[in-house]
């Protein structure tokens, strides 16, 4: 039987990366995108992935037309995929009295929300066509309740769950499902800028196993680890002046003009 064929964005490195490996253990062809695709291609080597079993493509989230010709690029090479996993992000502090921070913000939008919806668009007619298909939102724990000093990225990750159940209506009856997974704190090179606390924290590795078996399933949503679900279910039930006299004086992401990161 040929295998199930998944299209990952932000695939080289951090999550991205760490879902490509744990699809390939399960079995799966893999199309992985990436702005550095020579980066994806030296780490498949590395691994000794078998050549024809995945494909490198080189796109920017950032730039619609380029993500969207490379979802096209996937199934005219390989196939409609069975699954496609909007990973691609950017995540870094925002301080809206800098003038600079509103540009930043827009960038993230774009990269985040516009990305996401450009990285499904080539797959949704054919995946309703076949009556089969699966489309993945990576959100974050972040979306549930802002942070100080996270605006952008709580906004951007807010409505990636908001884009996500929209869209699950959109093709609801379709044969084609959308889920939301929302990663807590995981050991990426992204998480390696963070100056505060991550309680909780997963490898990469076993974020992706745990992925992989929530994706495996028909739940629509998810929150990995299942630990921070409950605290921030926990934390949107605060009254305003007891979170805010609690997390006032939290650390923050680094803005972009410091330094902040890309996922």
């Amino acid at each position: 039987m040929t295998a199930p064929l998944v299209f990952i964005t932000g695939a080289s490195s951090g999550i991205g990366q760490a879902l490509a490996a744990e699809f390939y253990t399960q079995g799966w062809s893999l199309a992985l995108v990436a702005r550095r695709a020579d980066a994806i291609e030296s780490w498949a080597q590395a691994q000794n992935l078998d050549p024809s079993r995945y494909a490198t493509y080189a796109a920017d989230v950032a730039d619609s037309d380029s993500i969207v010709a490379a979802g096209q690029a996937c199934i005219t090479a390989q196939g409609l995929p069975a699954m496609a996993i909007a990973n691609a992000g950017v995540g870094y502090g925002m301080d809206s009295s800098q003038r600079e921070d509103i540009d930043s913000f827009a960038a993230m939008l774009q990269v985040n929300n516009i990305g996401m919806a450009a990285t499904f668009h080539p797959f949704i007619a054919g995946m309703k066509s076949r009556g089969s298909g699966k489309l993945v939102g990576i959100a974050s724990v972040a979306a549930i309740r802002g942070l100080k000093g996270h605006g952008a990225y709580c906004a951007s990750k807010s409505a990636v769950v908001a884009y996500c159940e929209s869209l699950r209506l959109d093709l609801h009856g379709s044969g084609v499902q959308v889920a939301t997974l929302l990663p807590g704190y995981v050991a990426t090179p992204l998480t390696s800028k963070n100056s505060y606390g991550m309680p909780f924290m997963l490898s990469a590795p076993e974020f992706a196993a745990r992925s992989y078996r929530f994706l495996a399933g028909r739940s629509s949503y998810g929150v990995i680890p299942w630990q921070m679900g409950v605290v921030a279910k926990l934390l949107r039930l605060l009254p305003n002046p007891v979170y805010d006299a609690i997390f006032a004086k939290r650390g923050t992401k680094k803005r972009q003009a410091e330094g902040g990161g890309q996922a």
